[in-house]
């Protein structure tokens, strides 16, 4: 386990949250898409891919 497990990572001056949960890191998806592609409207921008892309999974917001 990591010694402090919730932390900020940094990516090109953008924050990223993150968690630690049964071994495994969880990041933020709005955190990354914010980092990739400067959208000033990053939850909507990623309620369209859920829309288009994930349609058979079931996405938390957790």
């Amino acid at each position: 386990m990591p010694e402090q497990p919730n932390k900020l990572v940094i990516f090109q001056s953008k924050k990223i949250r993150r968690m630690w949960y049964k071994d495994e890191w969880y990041y933020s998806v709005v955190d990354i898409i914010a980092a990739l592609t400067d959208s000033p409207t990053r939850r909507q921008y990623w309620g369209k891919v859920k829309q288009r892309e994930f349609v058979k999974f079931q996405l938390s917001r957790i």
